[in-house]
Parts: C-alpha cells; sequence; structure tokens
C-alpha cells in the first residue's frame, strides 16, 4: 500500500513538472506580423546550432533572436529591415540562402561554370579522337594533313594510269 501511495506520489510529481516546461508564446496583435515571424524564424539559422532554424532551436541565442524579431515586428520593421539586422550582426551564417555577392559567386555560379568547363573538355578529346581516327591509314599509321594530301593525290593518279 505504501509503495502504490509513493509510486504515485512520484507520478504526479513527474506529471507537474512536464507541466511546468516553458513554452515561449508570442502574442501579435496582427495575424499578418503572426504569419511574418513563423517565416522569418523558419528561414533564419541559429547561430550556435550547426543546422537549425531559430524556430526549432531551443538554444538561449535562439530564443533571444526569437524575442527581438518579435520586438522588431512590433515595431513595424520590414523583413529586410530585420534580415538585416540579423546578417549585419550574426554575419552571413544566420542565412541558408547566403546572398550574391562577390565573396559568393564561386558558390553561386561555380557549379555551372565547372559543368561547361567539363562539357568543353569531353567535346575537345572527342573531336580530338575523331580527328586522329580521320588521319590514321588502315595499318594504324598516322599521318599528317600534308602526308594525307600527298597519299590522296599519290593514289588518284594510280587510279588515272590504271583506267
Amino acid at each position: 500500500m505504501l509503495m502504490n501511495k509513493l509510486t504515485l506520489g512520484l507520478l504526479v510529481l513527474f506529471c507537474s513538472s512536464v507541466s511546468l516546461a516553458a513554452i515561449d508564446v508570442y502574442q501579435f496583435d496582427d495575424p499578418e506580423k503572426e504569419k511574418r515571424f513563423q517565416e522569418l524564424a523558419y528561414e533564419l539559422r541559429c547561430p550556435k546550432c550547426q543546422n537549425q532554424n531559430i524556430a526549432d532551436s531551443n538554444a538561449e541565442i535562439a530564443k533571444d533572436l526569437r524575442t527581438k524579431i518579435q520586438q522588431m515586428l512590433v515595431a513595424d520593421k520590414t523583413n529586410p529591415e530585420i534580415i538585416d539586422y540579423m546578417v549585419e550582426r550574426y554575419g552571413d551564417f544566420v542565412l541558408y540562402e547566403p546572398r550574391v555577392k562577390p565573396q559568393t559567386y564561386l558558390l553561386w555560379y561555380g557549379p555551372a561554370l565547372f559543368l561547361l568547363l567539363g562539357l568543353a573538355i569531353i567535346l575537345w578529346v572527342i573531336r580530338g579522337r575523331r580527328q586522329s581516327k580521320e588521319s590514321t591509314a588502315g595499318n594504324g599509321v598516322v599521318l599528317t594533313t600534308t602526308e594525307a594530301k600527298q597519299l590522296d593525290a599519290l593514289l588518284n593518279t594510280k587510279k588515272g594510269k590504271q583506267s
């Protein structure tokens, strides 16, 4: 009987401590601002976490950033102003999609550049192989263009004499 009361007491204590867990609630008078808050919280990366947005992060800095976003929205700041503030304070790391600027040109245009460079190399190799096959005689001897022309001229004169 004593064991059941002790178990029940521990269960009640455990359940009550879970219900006391802090849940951040951000109040907005306008549903549009609440929607913008959610978008910004999912768009910005937590500076402490590896790859987690500030909406999903439980880090203290993420809580501070959510609070700052709420304050800026209440102060009628625009989304670009809020993002600029966060980038100025925490760097480009807080953005999941870095901005296009000289420091990020390779990041944005590098894949396309390497793809075009690879295609150019493949075409160059194919063209080189095709030309080497065309200038190779039947016995595997490689002839220069001049030698191939001389050979054609000799063969044509021999054909003319046989006719």
